[in-house]
């Protein structure tokens, strides 16, 4: 048997993770990294193009598109942090249980599950957001709403495949209890598929609660997240682009430095899909 492929081997993981890395520190050290207050308007320098002064530009309120993607940085990755716990939580719990029980308790579970799956996610997301009223935790609650699913699915898969293994066998026949044999033999030989799945939607997560607040039904104005912001600036774009440009292009390395990750944790841990050498 090889040995497992390392992350690191590959150049765009390592690219990817050094994104991630970088999105993290400003996130977290976003007070003592902006030149500006990210509220504060100015209106003598409104829509003033990227220069040494503002290094991106203002916003048509005199705002620094800097300091604002900056913080944009943590209301993102707090974002794909929160609803990757939300839905990566309760649907490993629904799969664990409906995996584990089986017949009734299996088809009850995921009937209710294929309801979600069944429903276009950013629609279903915008339909829970509206209902639930425009703001980022409605927006959190809602895509956490449409993602859990994913996660009971692959859950399922996992334990069936898992459950009738010798070693679950003999935790039962030694009088293990069902919560020991999910949580010590069928859990951590289940992680893998799930933390792949996990890497993916933080950035479908970042993503999705960009296109909510652009549309209204997430994060509100003033806040600096990158959908409001570059809802702000579409009145604009064809003669201040960097408006919409510069926190565009933040979510556009942030899923891509996620997606990529996702891909590079599915070739580590599926032997099927490792690269010869």
């Amino acid at each position: 048997m090889g040995k497992r492929t390392p992350i690191l081997r590959e150049p765009l993981n390592v690219v990817a993770l050094a994104l991630i890395t970088a999105f993290a520190v400003c996130a977290v050290l976003a007070p003592l990294l902006a030149p500006y207050d990210p509220l504060a308007q100015t209106l003598s320098s409104r829509l003033e193009p990227p220069s040494a002064t503002h290094w991106l530009g203002t916003d048509s309120l005199g705002r620094d598109i800097a300091s604002r993607i900056l913080y944009g940085a943590r209301i993102s990755l707090i974002v794909g942090v929160v609803v990757v716990a939300l839905a990566g939580v309760f649907g490993t719990f629904v799969g664990l249980i409906a995996g584990y029980a089986g017949g009734l308790a299996d088809e009850a579970l995921m009937r209710f599950t294929e309801v979600f799956l069944a429903f276009p996610p950013l629609i279903l997301a915008m339909a829970i957001a509206g209902a639930l009223g425009p703001s980022l935790t409605n927006a959190i609650i809602a895509i956490a709403a449409v993602t859990w699913a994913v996660y009971a699915r692959l859950a399922r898969g996992q334990l069936l495949s898992l459950r009738r293994r010798e070693y679950v066998e003999a935790a039962r026949s030694i009088g293990a209890s069902p919560g020991r044999i999910l949580g010590r033999h069928l859990l951590p030989n289940a992680i893998a598929p799930l933390l792949v799945q996990a890497s993916f939607d933080m950035g479908a997560a970042i993503i999705a609660a960009a296109g909510l607040s652009f549309i209204g039904f997430g994060a509100q104005p003033p806040t600096p997240e990158w959908g409001v912001m570059i809802s702000e600036g579409r009145n604009f774009i064809s003669t201040q682009p960097w408006l919409s440009l510069f926190p565009g292009l933040a979510i556009l390395f942030a899923v891509g430095a996620f997606n990529v990750l996702g891909d590079g944790l599915r070739d580590v841990f599926d032997p099927r899909l490792r690269r010869a050498g």
